[in-house]
């Protein structure tokens, strides 16, 4: 287990690393910065907090803002990928531009943009790739409609404020850069020295990468998850056999969960890649749903099952651990509400989902019978008092006993 968590440590390493240069979005200033800096304050604390067993008041408002902002962060990054993502006109557009060794500076029509732009001439025709690298071919900006769908005006002047602070260096990424900022609008700067293809939108910078390379990263990450589900597939057998027979314990639980924790994050980086790769990612993204389909399903159902605080808390800790935290199972008892010494008790809520009751029933049961050991050793005439119904009572008990079979035997229920 030991090499295990090295190769994974190494990998999701490699993984950081390439997210950080391919896919990121680059913050301009140094305001992200400040925000990163809070969020790891935050994490440090919400670590602290919940090691004392004082989880339970981090406030659910703190968790809906982390929430909030994690998910428009991811909108916005994939708003801006699927611009260029192979398959589109755009790309197509651009990459005949680059084939071409020509620059473009490609502005999307916004509030205000009006203003800050000098001559060029008003075309107003339908978008084509073609008409896109023609007029690229003069040296001023291309101005689009906001749908994208048609190009407004072309050569013209963009004249941003000088006063917004740019890190770039060439007259068209500064240009590129600044009206973006200013108008909050997205614009592309093709490099004609470099070949390459720069996306502003806001405070963001997305650099384009080559679908060759991004492939080829895709289907690396692809075999690294296929290997960590290998490892949660055999966890969960496991974990089936020692809730049956009683004999579960806190590190079999947390190795489970830090299992589909490392998944889950991996899959997060391939969603990314396959956005990027447009329509060349459709085979990837047939087999990554095929490899976490049921993944997260039952990490909540685990987390259910033995966390003490709330369920929704317990999974928004999880999430906040990088790929390094992940690796320490410390963590996953902090998580969970536990501390080392901790005796665990097993809820039930897991394998009951496999039965035929529904979730009324199953939470009735949980209430009444509190663990999943002393629920296999319950009489039937108490299940007919719970479930209030004989026929379903009796199917339900022998489910259990066929259940049980099945685990020991190793089989998948």
């Amino acid at each position: 287990m030991a090499e295990e968590q090295k190769e994974v440590m190494q990998n999701a390493e490699k993984n950081n690393a390439a997210e950080s240069t391919d896919l990121p979005v680059i913050p301009i200033d140094n305001g992200s910065d400040v925000a990163d800096d809070k969020k790891e304050e935050t994490r440090s604390k919400g670590k602290k907090k919940a090691s004392k067993e004082d989880s339970s008041r981090l406030s659910e408002k703190d968790f809906k803002i982390l929430d909030i902002q994690k998910t428009q962060g991811q909108e916005e990054l994939w708003r801006i990928i699927k611009l260029v993502a192979p398959g589109t006109a755009l790309s197509a557009a651009i990459s005949d531009i680059v084939r071409a060794k020509n620059g473009a500076l490609i502005v999307v029509d916004a509030n205000g943009l009006d203003k800050i732009i000098e001559g060029g001439f008003r075309v107003n025709c339908m978008f084509t790739p073609q008409r896109l690298v023609e007029l690229s071919k003069m040296d001023g900006a291309l101005i689009l409609s906001s749908d994208m769908k048609k190009i407004l005006y072309a050569n013209t002047l963009l004249a941003p404020s000088i006063t917004i602070p740019t890190k770039e260096t060439g007259t068209r990424h500064k240009a590129a850069e600044r009206t973006a900022r200013q108008l909050k609008t997205i614009t592309i700067a093709v490099s004609e020295r470099r070949g390459t293809v720069t996306i502003y939108y806001d405070n963001m910078k997305y650099l384009v990468k080559n679908a060759s390379e991004i492939l080829s990263r895709a289907t690396e990450s692809l075999q690294i998850l296929e290997k960590q589900c290998e490892i949660f597939e055999d966890l969960l057998l496991n974990l089936n056999v020692l809730e049956f027979t009683n004999l579960t314990n806190l590190n079999d639980v947390c190795l489970l969960i830090q299992r589909a924790e490392i998944i889950l994050k991996i899959s997060s980086i391939i969603k990314r890649e396959i956005i990027e790769l447009g329509r060349e990612g459709i085979l990837i993204r047939m087999r990554l749903r095929e490899l976490i389909k049921d993944v997260e399903k039952e990490e909540l159902l685990v987390i259910s099952d033995y966390t003490k605080l709330r369920t929704k808390k317990t999974k928004n800790l999880l999430s906040i651990l990088s790929f390094e935290e992940l690796l320490e199972i410390q963590n996953m008892m902090i998580a969970l509400g536990y501390s080392q010494s901790d005796a665990v008790v097993n809820k039930g809520y897991r394998i009951l989902h496999k039965t035929e009751l529904t979730p009324v029933e199953i939470g009735r049961i949980v209430k009444e019978v509190k663990n999943f050991s002393a629920l296999l050793e319950t009489p039937l005439e108490n299940l007919e008092k719970i479930i209030k119904n004989e026929k379903k009572s009796a199917k339900f008990q022998k489910d259990l006993v066929d259940m049980k079979e099945q685990v020991m035997l190793g089989k998948k229920i």
